[in-house]
């Protein structure tokens, strides 16, 4: 029993950096700033039951999509990068949510849908990072239990992660109008900064194995 003690706090250790929730909650809170509390809670449920489905997706079949389609999480993460960057501009002129300002409820529902699966389930939550490790530990598992062991422990990071992104809510309703958007300007920054790291980090392992190649 304890090596399955000892295995749940590894795996849970490893889940919790990667997906990093905390380091998602300010984005989130700029993205749903004018959005009701009720719309938000919404937004985080969706975004972490998705993040969720995609990581459980990814840990038993995510070896064999990427060799059937002759993918790596380097390209991955290049595409990430590319997301990111485009988000974080849009933030940093303050123009992330424009559709919020709407009360037409189809609208909104729309905007929900997109941001929930797009960025914030997929990179934010659930990022090359977190993809690769349920890949790796997934195979590492040998026994039924250890499988088990790893799906409820990812389910656990995924409560947290909705948990947190909802307690930001009270956050969001102290800072006021104006205190979101100068966040999200700074966001934006950040974001960007974020999205360099991520292309980079994807390009320069494939432009090594093809100068090495030659």
């Amino acid at each position: 029993m304890d090596q399955y003690y000892t295995s749940a706090i590894l795996i849970f250790t490893s889940f919790f950096t990667l997906i990093n929730p905390l380091g998602t909650m300010p984005i989130f809170m700029t993205m749903t700033s004018t959005l009701s509390k009720e719309k938000r809670k919404k937004t985080a449920k969706k975004a972490s039951i998705v993040a969720f489905f995609t990581i459980i997706a990814f840990a038993f079949s995510g070896q064999v999509l990427f060799q059937f389609f002759g993918i790596s999480v380097n390209s991955f993460r290049i595409v990430g990068g590319v997301i990111f960057f485009a988000m974080g501009w849009d933030m940093l002129q303050a123009r992330l949510g424009k559709i919020k300002y709407t009360d037409d409820e189809k609208k909104i529902d729309a905007y929900i849908e997109d941001i929930s699966i797009t960025p914030l389930a997929i990179p934010m939550i659930c990022g090359p990072g977190a993809i690769t490790n349920a890949i790796i530990l997934m195979e590492d598992a040998q026994t039924i239990i250890q499988k088990i062991i790893l799906i409820v422990v990812i389910a656990i990071v995924l409560l947290l992660t909705y948990l947190i992104l909802v307690g930001s809510s009270k956050i969001t309703e102290k800072l006021g109008e104006t205190g979101n958007k100068v966040m999200m300007r700074l966001m934006g920054l950040i974001v960007m900064v974020i999205a360099v790291e991520f292309f980079f980090s994807g390009l320069k392992p494939i432009i090594m194995s093809m100068i090495n190649a030659q």
